[in-house]
């Protein structure tokens, strides 16, 4: 990084495609009310595909199926300098309590619309119908990819697998923002 950028406190376009070509920092967060992070077997089996892949967990926390809160931690995590793609795992069905769409959609600039149309016709080669219910959501908040993701092992594991994994750095380069230099000011 230059000294301007340092100063700045930002990373320009190139340095951070030469970041995600060393991996990716991922923040995960398990949106549940009865899965803690102990007990997330859709977490593990995302960290597990990221880290198989060369991507980095720089943090991974827990919140309930609450509205403001799932909302708040996921801005948190997308100002976090040192994460470059923002994955969630839970509260995306269409129990009541699962809000994680309605709290993440409003924080996205732009969708990634093919995703959820592509997570479907995988998940439905999977396991038939019973993907109706599965709701997913992506798109590019404040030069960060974000990724909602069922609380279902094997859904997640499919996302994460099949179309995130093969995306994600050419995802990340896309979105990122270029922060003006002190020079250019």
């Amino acid at each position: 990084m230059d000294e301007s950028s340092a100063r700045a406190g930002t990373e320009s376009a190139d340095e951070r495609t030469a970041s995600a070509e060393e991996g990716l920092g991922t923040g995960l967060i398990t949106i549940s009310t009865d899965r803690s992070l102990d007990t997330d077997a859709a977490g593990e089996r995302i960290e597990t595909a990221l880290a198989e892949a060369g991507h980095d967990i720089v943090t991974r926390e827990h919140v309930v199926n609450d509205h403001d809160r799932v909302q708040s931690i996921v801005l948190r995590i997308i100002d976090r300098e040192d994460v470059d793609l923002v994955i969630t795992a839970g509260g995306t069905s269409i129990e009541p309590d699962d809000v994680t769409i309605e709290a993440t959609e409003p924080l996205l600039e732009k969708h990634l619309s093919a995703f959820p149309e592509l997570f479907t016709q995988l998940a439905y080669d999977a396991v038939g119908t019973r993907v109706v219910a599965a709701r997913t959501l992506a798109g590019v908040a404040e030069g960060t990819p974000v990724f909602c993701l069922p609380g279902n092992a094997d859904a997640a594991g499919l996302a994460t697998e099949e179309i995130i994994l093969p995306e994600a750095t050419h995802l990340t380069t896309l979105a990122a923002v270029d922060e003006p230099d002190e020079e250019d000011e």
